[in-house]
């Protein structure tokens, strides 16, 4: 196999760079497994241009980077993947709404921007749903993932597999932040927060007493750094590689939410690939789903150390600060359970139950 991580890689709008260079300040990341298998016939060929969200020093970026290796080696370079990241193409919800037009091959956005088109997905918003990494990833390989993923058909997107956005920690540039009161600011005004334009996300927020504010992330660091909005939530490993240490004075770990990323191909894409072609799509979205949630984890302790070393104040929260955020967030669950379905939340919590025995 010729790594990804011994090429060149030549990035769309910005200049030629080597993996040590994009790399200098990374962790010990893992190597991509092996590729395996046989090369598959010929089909035809296919250029497929996938546009993301996040850096190219991100595991979603290195992941992808992966994917297409995966498919040019076993295709002898008929299937080609460029990747565009730093929301060169758009947000995630406008390059999914490139995917139904067939103006834009592929992409990877976070879960939270898809509820429009999959009610159920919005399970993943309700706060402190997945305890630990290991209850978000067994809930992600399951029949419940599956069946979400599988809701997409006739949309416009295929869904091709899940992988890890991350647990959400807020950021902002006006104070520490401890408690709810810290949020709402009992003697000063209430944090206005970034989110998603995602409706969970929002009460999530004003249940805090924040001033919750939707915006593309393609915006966020300019207008943090113009002070229209005072912070964002996002993973440890989004806000280093996204620089909003520059712009952030202060960091809070209260992994309030578990995001996925979904891998999506354009069905229009997808429906003109031979059947053999459809499968190995299929079987490298989830091998390099696999090697991005591996990435992120070993990316995201890592990356709140690096924020504190480049001069940002982290505090990390004891079980008594954290159950008052939970506490606080209560009524969300009250508001939303019934309209994502308590049924579906049930079986999630199974899940999470049976992957702590």
């Amino acid at each position: 196999m010729t790594s990804i991580w011994r090429n060149t890689l030549t990035l769309v709008g910005a200049t030629t760079l080597t993996f040590g260079m994009a790399h200098a300040q990374s962790p010990e990341l893992s190597d991509p497994p092996e590729i395996e298998g046989e090369v598959v016939g010929d089909h035809g060929s296919h250029t497929l241009r996938m546009g993301i969200g996040l850096a190219e020093s991100s595991p979603q970026y290195l992941s992808s980077q992966y994917f297409g290796e995966i498919l040019e080696q076993r295709t002898d370079g008929r299937i080609t993947v460029n990747v565009f990241p730093n929301s060169q193409l758009g947000d995630d919800v406008q390059m999914m709404e490139m995917l139904q037009t067939g103006t834009l091959d592929m992409t990877y956005p976070s879960s939270s921007a898809t509820t429009g088109y999959v009610e159920e997905l919005a399970a993943f918003d309700l706060p402190f749903l997945l305890p630990s990494r290991e209850a978000a990833v067994a809930v992600m390989q399951s029949d419940v993932a599956q069946d979400m993923l599988d809701a997409f058909e006739g949309t416009g997107l295929k869904a091709l597999a899940f992988s890890e956005n991350g647990y959400r920690q807020l950021s902002n540039s006006a104070r520490p932040v401890a408690s709810p009161d810290d949020v709402a600011g009992l003697d000063v005004r209430g944090l206005s927060v970034r989110t998603m334009e995602n409706p969970v996300h929002l009460a999530i927020w004003e249940a805090l007493g924040a001033n919750p504010t939707p915006m593309a992330f393609g915006e966020l660091f300019s207008a943090m750094e113009q002070g229209v909005v005072d912070g964002q939530e996002n993973p440890w490993s989004t806000i280093l590689t996204s620089n909003f240490n520059e712009v952030q004075d202060y960091g809070t770990e209260t992994r309030h939410v578990y995001t996925p990323f979904i891998m999506m191909l354009s069905e229009r894409t997808w429906d003109r690939m031979a059947p053999e072609y459809q499968e190995l799509v299929l079987e490298a979205a989830r091998q390099s789903a696999e090697y991005e949630i591996q990435l992120s984890a070993e990316y995201d302790d890592w990356s709140r150390d690096q924020l504190a070393e480049r001069g940002m104040e982290i505090t990390r929260l004891d079980d008594e600060q954290l159950a008052a955020f939970q506490d606080a967030v209560q009524p969300v669950y009250e508001e939303w359970a019934p309209r994502i379905g308590e049924d579906l939340i049930a079986d999630i919590q199974k899940i999470v139950e049976e992957s702590s025995n």
